[in-house]
């Protein structure tokens, strides 16, 4: 019993350092994930910890929607999204390195996945027009963009009214913020908090643009 009480100290331990060490980086330098990162974030583990279908189900998705992914990566929830859209919808996925999306775009290939486009381009300039999205979603992205409030400006212009913002975060993410954080972001966009969902280690806050 005593080893199995050591065991997690060190566990807990570990983790609490590794937090603080990686949050002063971030705090500091603020970059994407690598792409040589990809086959981390896009694997079995992070979606048993991350749920895919919770994700899906919290963000409001629904089929048919035309929707915008900003920072997809290598694509860890892109087909999920896909999927529940189906061949009526549309999903735009958005990154800022190539190398990610050439990831996504083996893994639409291998599935023949048709209503996903692949998207290189930044959370300040999305190449669509105003009011055209119905749901912009993202996936432990948001607080590694570096001017935040300039991002949900953007995503706010490009969704139509009655539009959702879905954020989801994840507590081993470096980037991790509190509940109450995203939700004040969200408002101060001028979003309005539609539902938020989960609990302290993952959650989902959609916001509304009325």
């Amino acid at each position: 019993m005593l080893k199995f009480i050591r065991t997690l100290f060190y566990i807990f331990t570990g983790f609490l350092v590794y937090q603080i060490v990686i949050r002063i980086i971030r705090k500091n330098f603020h970059f994407p994930a690598p792409a040589f990162f990809g086959s981390v974030l896009d694997s079995n583990c992070r979606r048993t910890l991350q749920s895919a279908k919770e994700l899906v189900e919290r963000s409001g998705i629904q089929s048919g929607m035309e929707v915008a992914e900003v920072g997809c990566g290598s694509g860890a929830y892109t087909l999920h999204v896909a999927e529940k859209i189906g061949p009526e919808g549309k999903v735009y996925a958005i990154d800022i390195q190539q190398k990610m999306l050439d990831q996504l775009q083996n893994k639409m290939d291998k599935h023949k996945v048709k209503n996903i486009e692949p998207i290189k381009a930044n959370a300040y300039e999305l190449p669509f027009t105003d009011s055209s999205l119905d749901l912009v979603y993202l996936v432990t992205v948001l607080q590694e963009i570096p001017n935040r409030s300039q991002a949900l400006a953007e995503i706010r212009r490009v969704l139509r009214p009655g539009g959702i913002i879905a954020v989801s975060e994840f507590l081993p993410d470096p980037d991790y913020p509190l509940l109450s954080t995203t939700k004040k972001q969200l408002k101060k966009a001028g979003f309005a908090i539609d539902a938020a969902e989960g609990n302290f280690w993952t959650y989902t806050v959609r916001g509304v643009k009325e």
